[in-house]
């Protein structure tokens, strides 16, 4: 099957098959040096996300306050370890996303997901600006059922946001539990910070989460 509008996404029959071995990828980040598949140190937090493009999403979040460590892959889709090539595609049914561990010390699960919805436009299903196809939709993928319930009751205020500024179109942000997260290939791993002349499609609502 070849999907031609990519707006659609493919069902778990028509996905493509993939394959049993992790892609080789980083092993730690490039600015800060600290590992990417560690861990997660005791007492931090960690959510996975996506906002379009994963290169500018990144970037977006390595640059914040409080924040351990990124990186970039693939989730929510069916097929196991899947090429970047095969999620353009359309038929894995994946979305790009950037996971963040955080010092919720320094920065709240509630101000990762400000950082989130103010980054892009949660509203436009299968597609962010110019990038489109089912790999650049607005997900959250949360950890565990009580961050779920947090995500969703920020989705629930930035909605309100939105209808307060007359940006009243509907949230069409998939949150859920996370699945298998599948890491992507070594150069798209902090790829802006090899390439800072590179692309970045990033560009938010101009409403405030509060």
């Amino acid at each position: 099957m070849t999907i031609l509008d990519k707006s659609q996404l493919v069902s778990k029959e028509n996905a493509l098959p993939g394959r049993d071995q992790e892609l080789a990828t980083a092993q730690t980040h490039f600015l800060s040096g600290a590992a990417i598949k560690a861990d997660i140190p005791t007492g931090f937090g960690e959510i996975y996300l996506g906002l379009g493009c994963f290169w500018g999403a990144e970037r977006r979040f390595w640059e914040t306050e409080g924040v351990y460590v990124t990186s970039v892959g693939y989730q929510g889709g069916y097929t196991p370890n899947p090429t970047y090539e095969e999620v353009c595609s359309g038929l894995t049914g994946h979305t790009e996303i950037v996971h963040v561990v955080f010092d919720p010390s320094i920065i709240t699960l509630e101000g990762i997901l400000k950082v989130f919805w103010e980054a892009h436009d949660p509203t436009q299903g299968m597609r962010q600006g110019n990038d489109l196809g089912t790999q650049y939709r607005s997900a959250i993928y949360a950890v565990n059922e009580a961050d779920l319930e947090r995500v969703n009751a920020s989705k629930a205020a930035y909605q309100a946001a939105l209808n307060k500024a007359g940006r009243g179109g509907a949230i069409t942000t998939e949150i859920s539990l996370a699945g298998p997260y599948y890491y992507a290939e070594t150069y798209h791993q902090q790829y802006l910070a090899k390439n800072p002349s590179g692309y970045c499609g990033l560009k938010g609502t101009g409403v405030a989460c509060i």
